[in-house]
């Protein structure tokens, strides 16, 4: 039994999970169990309340007490809700291969960042977003953007952009073509951003008692070890961090062969400072070693 929240982007993913299950153990009957989190109630609660870990926690929290309780099996997540540190008796056994981890910039007509006029509206969720796009842009309205996938496109006539994470994009069945992206609302320029993602962002992970040895054997076949020594890295990363950062963090880590390269950033609360910034590169087997070098890089920036 497999649980999940119910969205169509959850269930989507959800569905992928299922699929992988049943390609790698033909005949496993997998169920799922649709799970109503503290963030589904909430979705009017604005980004940076209670910190960027806490207001990730309200989509998890439930799901993981199901887990606890022995009512499913398994969590499937999207690792970006995932705070970075979760009950000890519970661990991420299996995550899918990722997608795209871009977040894109939607323009109702502008054709990317550099086309957006001084004081366009452009919404987004994320204080992570705002915060970058206001670093790289100076002069933009960054308006506050709540809602699923479809909610957040119909609002975009009312704006001159949002930004959404492509991946989610991706995996609900939008179209893309020749720099546009094509939905019921109408065709509209899109453009890849040159921003850090939220960490696990595009990676769905699957969630288990660490003592279930069963279920845990059975994830094991549909772990993508590349996927997962990267996410590794970020969530390592967001535990130093503990796991209650309240400033704005972006952080992709990236398999070159057996090396993994990784680049972090983080804003302060004063919004006329600059972030910190770190890169680090090292073993794959070793991605608590990444993760402490960025720690430390990020932490000396601010201590300075």
């Amino acid at each position: 039994m497999l649980g999940s929240r119910g969205s169509a982007l959850a269930l989507e993913q959800a569905r992928l999970a299922r699929e992988a299950l049943a390609g790698a153990q033909p005949g496993l009957e997998v169920a799922l169990k649709v799970i109503t989190t503290s963030g589904d109630r909430r979705q009017e609660a604005r980004a940076g309340d209670g910190g960027a870990a806490g207001l990730k926690g309200l989509f998890t929290k439930e799901i993981q007490e199901a887990l606890l309780a022995g009512e499913i099996d398994a969590a499937v997540h999207s690792l970006k809700d995932l705070p970075g540190i979760t009950p000890p008796e519970l661990g991420i056994a299996a995550v899918l291969p990722r997608a795209d981890t871009a977040d894109v910039l939607i323009c109702r007509e502008a054709r990317g960042l550099a086309g957006l006029r001084d004081g366009a509206r452009v919404g987004t969720g994320s204080v992570r977003r705002r915060r970058q796009l206001a670093w790289l842009r100076r002069g933009l309205e960054l308006v506050e953007l709540r809602g699923n996938v479809p909610t957040r496109l119909e609002k975009l006539a009312g704006l001159d952009g949002i930004v959404l994470a492509r991946a989610g994009l991706v995996r609900l069945g939008y179209r893309f073509a020749g720099g546009a992206l094509e939905c019921d609302a109408g065709r509209f320029p899109l453009e890849a951003l040159d921003i850090l993602p939220a960490i696990g962002q595009g990676a769905i992970g699957i969630e288990t008692r660490v003592d279930d040895e069963d279920v845990n054997g059975m994830m094991k076949a549909i772990d993508h070890e590349e996927t997962h020594a990267c996410v590794r890295v970020e969530r390592e990363l967001l535990r130093l961090l503990d796991g209650d950062c309240r400033l704005p963090v972006g952080a992709r880590a990236t398999l070159r062969g057996s090396m993994i390269e990784a680049a972090a950033i983080v804003f302060p609360e004063d919004e006329s400072k600059p972030p910190a910034e770190a890169r680090a590169t090292g073993a794959a087997s070793d991605p608590g070693g990444i993760a402490g070098r960025l720690f430390e890089q990020l932490s000396s920036t601010f201590k300075a």
